[in-house]
């Protein structure tokens, strides 16, 4: 049809070439801006809700665009006339953008699913085990699925090129002394990839675990191929290489579970009434929201010479609820023990006797 138009219109080579990779990008542009179009009307609405269709949209949106105009120029470059040589150019340059759209929107593809297990998987449950479980492998999954998404791509355009098939197979196949010399030159970061992959399915930690690592409690905000991440609570953040959670010891608060004991301790006098303070204890924590009602003990733990230790030992639902829970045992119970029986806080006590001292007569 395309050549019979030619004919028809005895338009010279160098025009109908223009006039038909214009009408060819311009096709493609017109169809990238109605999907455009589109997107921004079905994102507009509910944007804080998750959508399988605004996530393809979202995701995919930008590369099927950029794709578009290329895949249409393929189509009707057989319709071109022009010599080999500069055919061959142009053939070669839509071929590579054809690759690189097609890994981009693999890529797109993995954000995704990666968008849909973060909606399935809501880490803001109060025990979110099995969502930090998946977060944790995802992390990596994704990281792992990119970075082959990008080699694969960078080896199908130099495949596209005969000087640079070679280069293309080695890397595809991992052959060759190049291969050789950098794997030996990596094996920092091949430890650590490793490394990264144990930790993603054995899982000593996972994401948002609560950790106590070099004495600093915080929580796993990130996991990459090489570090984690670990937001200390008091908004520092602390790097570790991936390959100190292998070789290390470290505490996990979180590793079975986000529940927790905590303990509240007071150290009072010999004096002090037990039975009285337990009893206010336990009143407590009845009606507190904190207390997860499995754990309520007060016991005296030890004695020394001064003073009385008393254990309040109580369990939570997770270690910050542990933590805002014995300070409030600490400051209510100080406040009843200052009110009621202040005479059983600590005291140090002296004796002194008044006794004759002989005179010595000489």
């Amino acid at each position: 049809m395309l050549e019979n138009l030619q004919r028809d219109l005895h338009l010279p080579p160098f025009v109908w070439n223009l006039l038909l990779g214009g009408a060819a990008l311009i096709t493609g542009y017109l169809i990238k801006h109605l999907f455009a179009l589109f997107l921004k009307f079905t994102t507009r609405k509910n944007q804080t809700e998750y959508s399988l269709i605004r996530s393809i949209l979202s995701r995919l949106g930008k590369p099927i665009n950029y794709l578009l105009p290329v895949l249409v120029l393929d189509m009707v470059l057989p319709f071109m006339e022009m010599s080999k040589k500069p055919m061959d150019v142009l053939s070669r340059v839509v071929e590579i953008s054809l690759i690189i759209s097609f890994g981009i929107i693999l890529t797109g593809l993995v954000k995704i699913f990666e968008d849909y297990i973060l909606h399935a998987y809501d880490l803001k449950k109060e025990d979110n085990l099995r969502e930090r479980k998946m977060r944790t492998q995802l992390q990596f999954v994704r990281k792992l699925a990119i970075t082959t998404i990008m080699i694969l791509t960078l080896c199908a355009v130099l495949l596209s090129f005969d000087s640079l098939r070679k280069i293309g197979a080695g890397l595809l196949t991992g052959v060759g002394v190049g291969g050789i010399i950098v794997g030996f030159a990596a094996q920092r970061s091949l430890s650590n990839f490793l490394a990264g992959m144990q930790l993603a399915f054995t899982q000593p930690i996972r994401i948002d675990d609560v950790l106590v690592v070099e004495g600093e409690w915080g929580r796993v905000e990130e996991i990459t191929l090489t570090y984690v991440v670990l937001g200390i609570w008091d908004q520092r953040k602390l790097i570790l290489p991936i390959n100190y959670f292998i070789e290390k010891p470290f505490q996990n608060w979180t590793r079975t579970g986000s529940a927790i004991l905590g303990t509240a301790f007071l150290y009072l006098d010999y004096t002090a009434p037990i039975d009285i303070l337990r009893v206010e204890f336990e009143r407590l924590l009845k009606d507190q929201p904190l207390w997860d009602k499995r754990v309520q003990v007060m016991q005296v733990t030890n004695i020394s010479e001064r003073t009385v230790e008393v254990r309040m030992l109580v369990s939570a639902n997770s270690s910050g609820k542990a933590f805002d829970l014995r300070c409030y045992l600490r400051e209510n119970m100080l406040s009843y023990i200052q009110k009621n029986h202040a005479y059983c806080l600590p005291k140090t006590r002296a004796l002194l006797e008044d006794k004759e001292v002989p005179l010595i007569q000489g």
